[in-house]
């Protein structure tokens, strides 16, 4: 029978997180195994493209603010043991029905510490099985680095302790994970770098949103400042002879995305969402937009000329230093969030339209790369179980 692998996900605020577990699920399953996802953020609008033989819906807790300070459940309210019990109970039943081979868990130990409620009884429950799953942590090409080496010592205690390897979803030609967490070469043996979590295919030539100045705010749940300033930095004459589109996403909230509708300029179209947004970047002006990962990928992918915003509240500085990183290779215009005007976001725009197209060789195969190397460790450690018992068997 094909390995069963358990993959947990839990997005708080945007949607990067839960996009790159997706397309991870998907390369799992086509590597030939029985895949079971678990969600613990708002639920998922469009399970036809999960690639997954079960998915389970926990009852979705999210961030309360950019500030992260503060978990709310889906009614808003702030979450309570009640709820992280329910989710608790859930999460191991999900657990004891898929019988992993692999268990995936998406940031953690490195980040999603606050839900340590269920992850550690899901962590205490796969150690306590024999055999035991291979545990897996899956993390992105930037972390937020912990408040203290206290936390890091604890962070690298876990991966030694617990994990079996660690899928760092980068090319360390462009980034290593040492750059935002230091303490990467004391677990430098479980690291695998899988190459970045990329499109699995590029659209075919196409004038789709030819020409198109394209504003994405992500998900949406922050990115009411970079909408407003695009829609006044065209109100002030930039790029005003084409035309404009921006993507709200799903979670700005409804208020929000009602304010902007009024007044909206000839030229200008305001959407939430599109399932062809990515496909729009290959044959647009300039796109504008924060630095999530995925958006970042997605520029590379287009070879877009591209103005960045990055997402920087709080202790927040994973789309500074990944901006910083594309900006120092001469491929992006960056406009820090603290200087966000519609002037110099106009201005930026004005010098990324002049640009030649983007151009940097990546890896970006990272999913499929993941899987691959989730199918090999399986596959070895059953050669291992298969040796051991044949040694058990035969005669002293």
């Amino acid at each position: 029978m094909n390995p069963s692998v358990l993959l947990y996900v839990q997005h708080l605020l945007g949607i990067g997180h839960l996009e790159r577990a997706l397309r991870l699920a998907r390369a799992l399953s086509r590597e030939g195994m029985r895949v079971t996802l678990v969600c613990g953020g708002k639920g998922l609008a469009s399970r036809e493209k999960i690639a997954a033989e079960r998915v389970v819906q926990l009852p979705p807790i999210k961030a309360g603010d950019s500030s992260f300070r503060t978990l709310i459940d889906g009614r808003g309210e702030r979450v309570g043991e009640a709820l992280c019990a329910e989710r608790r109970t859930a999460l191991l039943a999900a657990y004891r029905q898929a019988r992993p081979e692999a268990l995936i868990l998406e940031s953690f130990p490195f980040g999603r510490r606050a839900f340590r409620f269920e992850l550690d009884p899901l962590i205490a429950a796969a150690r306590a099985q024999n055999p035991r799953p291979l545990l897996f942590s899956s993390i992105r090409d930037i972390l937020v680095a912990p408040q203290s080496e206290e936390k890091s010592r604890e962070i690298t205690a876990r991966v030694r302790e617990e994990f079996d390897a660690v899928l760092v979803h980068a090319d360390p030609s462009l980034v290593t994970l040492e750059r935002s967490f230091p303490a990467a070469r004391e677990i430098a043996d479980r690291l695998y770098y899988t190459g970045y979590i990329g499109r699995e295919e590029l659209p075919p030539n196409s004038p789709l949103g030819a020409g198109e100045v394209v504003v994405s705010a992500g998900g949406g749940a922050v990115g009411g400042p970079l909408l407003r300033a695009a829609l006044e930095a065209r109100r002030k004459g930039c790029l005003s002879g084409v035309p404009w589109r921006l993507f709200a996403g799903a979670n700005l909230p409804l208020e929000e995305y009602a304010a902007l509708q009024p007044g909206l300029q000839k030229g200008v179209v305001l959407e939430r969402h599109r399932e062809d947004f990515a496909d729009r970047l290959f044959a647009c002006r300039v796109s504008v937009s924060q630095a999530g990962y995925n958006t970042m990928l997605d520029i590379l992918a287009a070879r877009a000329r591209a103005v960045v915003v990055p997402f920087a509240s709080g202790r927040e500085i994973e789309q500074t230093l990944r901006a910083e990183i594309f900006a120092s290779l001469g491929l992006v215009e960056v406009v820090a969030e603290k200087d966000l005007t519609p002037e110099r976001l106009g201005a930026a725009i004005a010098r990324a339209a002049l640009r030649p197209q983007m151009d940097l060789a990546i890896a970006t195969d990272g999913a499929l790369k993941s899987a691959e190397i989730v199918a090999r460790m399986l596959a070895l450690r059953s050669r291992q179980f298969r040796s051991a018992a044949s040694e058990a068997i035969m005669p002293q």
